[in-house]
């Protein structure tokens, strides 16, 4: 029982009752992420959209999304991390009930761009109030369990939407809804403003002079730009590896099996690695990741079977689980504090264009220069991406050191 309760204080250790309802609401809010994986299935069976259109639609959503991150952002640094949060969770519930009952092509196309808005636009909010909760050397942990929280959220939604699409479709949009009002609630009632009063100030600065204080922040925009190509060789795992498996003779249920243990050594690892990563060195840990990805997707070109294929989803998964523990982290150390939100707004940002990008990207040199390019270029990225990474660890620390910036976080 000693040993249990130790284990539970070291977990806890570092974070505020406030983060732990964050986290709390991340998961609810996860869980009920029914209407995403399902939206182009339902656009076609139950409104009869062409899949073309319907993927469109989906696009909308990513569209929105985007901006949301940019604009959730500077709205967190502006109005507060709680007014940014209340937005999303109030106005989201609304618009995703009616994009369940919409019918005309016009108005499920403009639900689904203000879903996307609305659904990611806390994003940026959250990122900056975990920054301003959690002290610099729990951060790693903190992103790591968050991350965790959404993942599991993710790889239990889709079982449950299953269920509950076979009886109606519109039960995913009202219980989407209401997971995503009951994180509006806990917000509302449980969590106060996290923003430092030094940071108040960002309210009355212009939106040209943040921007010319944005271009002096080279290593922001060098390492969200490094996380626009990480992301992009990310992507080719549910883009690109479902059809190399398929020119392999293996099925939808192969790769199925495959992609499920990503999700389930996110769940069983992330915790471990985060806590590991915690005391690790943040921007070598990050170069190490990079070098697991563009190695797992590398042993790619060799596989020939299911196993190989889940060999190389290890390997690149590893990568995965300890970059979204520590690039948050860094992304909060080295945001000054009036500028907390933007940062993570421009770093989430850089997912989401990865997300656009990536399928692109790799489809196009998949059909046109073959599967052995494609993976072999994704090897040589991660290569290079993990040179990068640790170039950017001197300028980065002394970024740090600088006095309006935060406290140096390794």
């Amino acid at each position: 029982m000693s040993i249990n309760k130790k284990g539970f204080a070291s977990l806890m250790e570092g974070l505020p009752p406030t983060y732990w309802l964050l986290w709390s609401g991340t998961l609810i809010n996860r869980l009920g992420g029914f209407v995403i994986p399902f939206l182009t299935l339902y656009l076609t069976s139950q409104r009869d959209i062409p899949v073309s259109q319907a993927a469109l639609m989906v696009s909308l959503f990513g569209a929105g999304s985007f901006l949301s991150q940019l604009v959730g952002g500077e709205l967190t640094d502006r109005l507060g991390r709680r007014p940014v949060m209340l937005m999303s969770f109030m106005v989201t519930p609304l618009v995703m009930v009616t994009l369940g009952l919409a019918r005309s092509l016009p108005i499920i196309a403009a639900c689904t761009f203000i879903v996307g808005f609305f659904t990611d636009l806390y994003r940026p909010a959250v990122g900056a109030a975990i920054a301003d909760l959690v002290p610099p050397e729990s951060r790693t942990r903190a992103y790591g369990y968050n991350y965790w929280a959404i993942n599991l959220g993710a790889a239990v939604a889709p079982l449950l939407a299953g269920l509950l699409a076979g009886y109606n479709y519109l039960i995913l949009f009202v219980a989407d809804a209401l997971t995503t009002l009951i994180f509006g609630l806990i917000v509302l009632f449980g969590i106060r403003e996290t923003r430092p009063p030094e940071a108040h100030h960002a309210a009355h600065v212009s939106f040209n002079e943040r921007i010319n204080q944005l271009k002096r922040e080279p290593i922001l925009l060098t390492f969200s730009l490094l996380a626009l190509f990480f992301g992009m060789i990310y992507m080719q795992g549910y883009i690109t590896l479902p059809l190399d498996m398929g020119s392999h003779g293996l099925g939808p249920e192969q790769f199925g099996a495959a992609i499920a243990v990503n999700g389930f050594l996110i769940i069983l690892v992330t915790i471990p690695i985060s806590n590991m990563a915690s005391k690790w060195h943040r921007f070598r840990t990050i170069a190490i990741s990079a070098i697991f990805l563009g190695l797992g997707f590398g042993f790619t070109a060799l596989a020939d079977n299911l196993w190989l294929f889940i060999i190389s989803v290890i390997i690149w998964t590893l990568g995965e689980i300890a970059a979204t523990s520590v690039a948050p982290a860094i992304i909060a150390d080295l945001s000054p504090v009036e500028l907390r939100g933007v940062y993570q707004g421009i770093f989430g940002s850089a997912w989401g264009l990865a997300y656009f990008l990536g399928p692109l990207a790799g489809g196009w040199v998949y059909e046109h220069l073959g599967s052995n390019t494609l993976w072999t270029a994704c090897l040589l990225l991660g290569f290079v991406l993990a040179f990068c990474y640790l170039g950017m660890s001197t300028p980065a620390k002394r970024r740090m050191a600088q006095p309006n910036a935060p406290a140096d976080g390794n």
